[in-house]
């Protein structure tokens, strides 16, 4: 969870423009949007492709599929194509007050193969997805500038 300073709107609009995830991913992930777009936001079937460097510099193509919008409140990316064999990604957004939102980003994902995925999942995939939204936090804090609190 993630307490920011900025109108829900505002925020509505950033989070739900593709074009904005390579500003809250770390530099070195060398993520790309690859997908151009005729709608200025997400809307319930919306593919996204990506290029992504998760780990060693190896470039992943990466495809997401927005399964549910719900205006101002909520939306879901899933993997339809990439590193992992389950990703769902929900994004929830609560307005506290006029100009403070809660953001709260929930990831549930599985790597495949079986007890090797567990094991790189325990030894690297597990902090690196940290680190990533680590970084998606303080991201956000200079973009949205007076930040509050950060919650874990």
């Amino acid at each position: 969870m993630q307490l920011l300073h900025v109108e829900l709107a505002e925020a509505w609009d950033f989070f739900t423009s593709p074009g904005n995830l390579a500003r809250i991913t770390p530099p070195d992930m060398g993520f790309k949007v690859l997908t151009t777009f005729t709608e200025p936001a997400i809307y319930p079937g919306m593919e996204i492709d990506y290029i992504v460097k998760p780990l060693a510099g190896i470039s992943l193509k990466w495809r997401t599929l927005i399964t549910d919008v719900k205006l101002m409140k909520s939306f879901t990316d899933t993997q339809i194509r990439g590193p992992y064999s389950v990703w769902e990604h929900y994004h929830t957004f609560n307005e506290i007050q006029p100009g403070k939102i809660q953001m709260i980003d929930e990831v549930r994902y599985r790597l495949p193969l079986g007890v090797i995925g567990h094991a790189v999942h325990s030894l690297i995939v597990k902090n690196r997805i940290q680190e990533i939204f680590t970084f998606r936090r303080q991201a956000l804090e200079k973009i949205f500038h007076d930040h509050v609190t950060l919650d874990h």
